[in-house]
């Protein structure tokens, strides 16, 4: 029998058009129309920050060409109802103002607000009525002109007073690394005689900066980073986040691990925030005996994570960082006022 929904459903079931069944984020297609359910909120979409595995999928697939990114991220958005790279799977965010608030909405917004959306693109109903013409498709951050909806379970963020827009969106993007981090390392803290040694893979980054700053603050007694060249190595030396950095290849599982175990030994805690896939190994071979691997990057591969542990004979947790912990985004957004060493590094890659 065929089933006819007749009620907004939070999760946003309502507005799957296909395949039936599934919910907004593995769907093919979603609907659009500005129209709201009654516990739906539409914004005026500013600007869209596409995830970073995303984008550099993106801009390798088109050797760097701009326009040909600029025409595909568009073709995504047209065809799917929202934006979700086929081949990553992932997104990203956006920001803009809140245009109506459904009467049952419990999302706390009003109409006027500058909000960051907490919840990713793949998920998020997308209309894009501009072309996307002020955007070189260059960079992650997207001006755009268009309209988003939020489900009752949505989450999203007013935007701070105090930081630029694309500052604050730049941080609300990878909010919950942070969160979680401080999290895991807390819980070692908590147990541990000798301290806890952290390393962070991608530690130059947005993600890996406030996850280096994040373990620090919870009281991590050596702080690692993992960078791929000399040039965010002076960057992060510089910063002040870590105790050690290395350089190396992430995806070379043995020259990651040397380079870890050369800072003193392996990490109770290792965080993975590269936009590369290919670095699960290395993690695990960086990692302690009992240690935590927490990947944020969405160009992990699960089963290789998982089968990998397992033929390395790891006695390692590993930790699917799902960009949701509660306060997330104050807390990281506390980060980057208090900590000059992330603020540097996230201005100098806007």
């Amino acid at each position: 029998m065929l089933h006819v929904q007749t009620a907004g459903d939070p999760v946003g079931t309502h507005r799957v058009l296909a395949p039936a069944g599934v919910l907004p984020q593995a769907a093919e297609r979603l609907d659009t129309r500005p129209e709201l359910w009654p516990d739906e909120v539409r914004v005026r979409v500013e600007r869209l920050n596409l995830d970073a595995a995303s984008f550099r999928q993106l801009a390798e697939k088109h050797g760097g060409d701009g326009e040909s990114v600029r025409r595909e991220v568009l073709a995504i958005i047209r065809e799917r109802g929202k934006m979700q790279n086929p081949v990553t799977g992932s997104g990203g965010m956006l920001i803009g103002t809140v245009e109506e608030v459904g009467p049952e909405s419990s999302l706390g917004l009003a109409v006027g607000d500058r909000v960051a959306t907490l919840v990713s693109l793949t998920l998020t109903p997308l209309v894009v009525d501009d072309g996307l013409e002020r955007w070189d498709g260059g960079s992650e951050q997207v001006p755009a002109s268009g309209h988003a909806i939020l489900f009752g379970r949505s989450i999203a963020a007013t935007l701070p007073d105090d930081l630029p827009a694309d500052l604050g969106l730049a941080v609300m993007d990878v909010c919950g690394a942070p969160a979680l981090t401080r999290r895991v390392v807390e819980s070692y803290v908590a147990t541990s005689r000798d301290g806890v040694a952290v390393t962070v893979i991608g530690g130059a980054g947005k993600s890996g900066s406030l996850s280096l700053a994040a373990a620090r603050r919870a009281g991590a007694r050596r702080t690692v980073g993992v960078v791929p060249t000399e040039t965010e190595a002076a960057l992060l030396r510089a910063s002040g986040l870590a105790d050690d950095v290395v350089v190396a290849d992430a995806r070379d599982p043995l020259a990651l691990r040397d380079g870890v175990l050369g800072t003193g030994g392996p990490s109770d805690v290792t965080v993975v925030c590269v936009d590369v896939p290919g670095c699960e190994s290395g993690a695990i071979l960086a990692t302690a005996a009992g240690g935590t691997i927490v990947f944020f990057s969405m160009a992990t591969s699960f089963s290789a994570a998982a089968l990998g542990a397992e033929g390395l004979a790891a006695d390692v947790q590993m930790l699917i960082g799902n960009g949701y912990v509660p306060g997330h985004a104050a807390y990281a957004l506390d980060l980057v006022r208090t900590d000059a060493g992330v603020r540097g590094l996230f201005e100098r890659r806007l």
